[in-house]
């Protein structure tokens, strides 16, 4: 092979979360232990960017409004505490395999509106540096795979415990720098539009054993939209359903608690099981010539027919579709606004990719600044995960204009 771009596509779609994830070996003898992961193109879009989330467990459905609500929930904004925010978030990925694969997130909102909100964000991936070489390992030229998302959004509520967002998506992943294969196939850059749309329940102040409290839920079906083509072929994005709910309780001026935990499935097609030849390979249905099916649906179909298709098409049937649902628990504790500690719980079924994982965190408030770290703990030893850190910074900008306000009486 002249250039070994299929080998490039392959690392660019597996080096995510939802790869690098098995730890230990499992059956294959029978359905019920077959390892059958939905993988999709451009999965960094469901990696977690920023700190606060990702140290509780990365909930995100019905946590409390924040600068990087557009990742989680987009419907979420209307209900933010300050009138405007933004935040910076850096990943080092996989750091157990490789040193230069990182994620970068930017993302920020403002109140147009008591009642509206509007946000963006950028995030980007980069995978590193790839060297293509030839079929004796000459060096033919190098390349650094990367993939971007720009979103816009706009949230609104609806009630005063009520909000509905919507997040319009822009995706390219250049995975391949336009090379062409041996066999003479063109490849390039993949894109897509997708969307967002999220809804948000914030209850009014609660009393549960004489402390105020809040109590909050939010449903986000999140890239929604056009599959992506490097060459020909064209394949699903991560689209994906998320149940969220969660409880804040308020002890006094100087303790908060919250809980919260989140349901998560993708929207995409399982691949299904297809009948061997003697020789191990597929077998193909000789009229029609397509792989034959032996249990399991067509994942074939178009973006409407998939979602629905993805609740009822996993060769080992209901058993197997209940294992498609991650779960996320999370745990954050506020002292005076100001510190905060937090630790959660990811779980992702063997057969499904197996990612189960700790996580803890920090986060600092200062006027103007606030600063997260999170780190991943993950049950599997020598887990390409493990020693995951994410470091958030944000800004409040309600801080920084009541800041300068006190400065210019000062001086009068």
């Amino acid at each position: 092979m002249q250039k070994q771009i299929l080998s490039t596509i392959t690392c660019g779609i597996l080096l995510t979360n939802q790869a690098f994830s098995q730890g230990s070996a499992i059956s294959t003898q029978d359905l019920s232990g077959r390892v059958n992961t939905i993988t999709t193109a451009v999965p960094f879009l469901l990696i977690c960017p920023d700190s606060r989330n990702g140290a509780m467990g990365e909930v995100g459905a019905a946590t409390p409004a924040d600068g990087n609500s557009i990742h989680w929930n987009v419907a979420k904004m209307a209900f933010a505490d300050k009138k405007a925010g933004a935040t910076i978030n850096v990943t080092p990925w996989l750091k157990q395999l490789v040193p230069d694969i990182y994620l970068y997130y930017v993302a920020g909102y403002g109140k147009i509106s008591k009642t509206q909100s509007i946000g963006a964000s950028l995030r980007y991936f980069s995978l590193g540096n790839i060297t293509f070489t030839d079929i004796v390992g000459n060096t033919t030229g190098q390349f650094r795979p990367n993939e971007f998302a720009l979103d816009l959004a706009y949230s609104q509520k609806l009630s005063e415990t009520f909000s509905a967002g919507l997040a319009m998506r822009y995706v390219r992943s250049n995975l391949t720098g336009n090379y062409t294969l041996s066999n003479g196939q063109a490849t390039k850059a993949g894109t897509s539009a997708n969307v967002d749309v999220g809804l948000y329940y914030q209850s009014k102040k609660l009393e549960i054993n004489g402390k105020k409290s809040i109590a909050s839920a939010g449903l986000v079906f999140s890239n929604i939209g056009s599959k992506v083509s490097y060459s020909v072929q064209k394949d699903f994005i991560p689209m994906n359903l998320r149940l969220g709910a969660g409880l804040k309780m308020i002890i006094d001026d100087y303790n908060t608690f919250g809980f919260y935990g989140d349901l998560n499935k993708l929207l995409v097609p399982t691949p299904p099981i297809y009948l061997k030849s003697s020789t191990g390979n597929d077998s193909i249905n000789t009229s029609t010539q397509e792989k034959i099916i032996t249990a399991g649906k067509d994942p074939n179909v178009g973006i409407a027919k998939g979602i629905l298709q993805s609740f009822n098409d996993a060769p080992g049937g209901g058993k197997e579709e209940l294992k498609e649902i991650n779960y996320s628990l999370g745990f954050e504790y506020w002292y005076a606004k100001t510190f905060a500690v937090r630790a959660g719980y990811f779980n992702e079924a063997k057969t499904k990719g197996n990612r189960k994982f700790f996580t803890a965190g920090i986060g600092l408030r200062y006027n103007v600044f606030g600063l997260d770290m999170a780190y991943l703990i993950p049950i599997t030893q020598r887990n390409p995960l493990q020693n995951t850190l994410r470091f958030t910074l944000t800004f409040d900008f309600d801080a920084f204009n009541s800041q300068n306000k006190d400065e210019k009486k000062a001086t009068e």
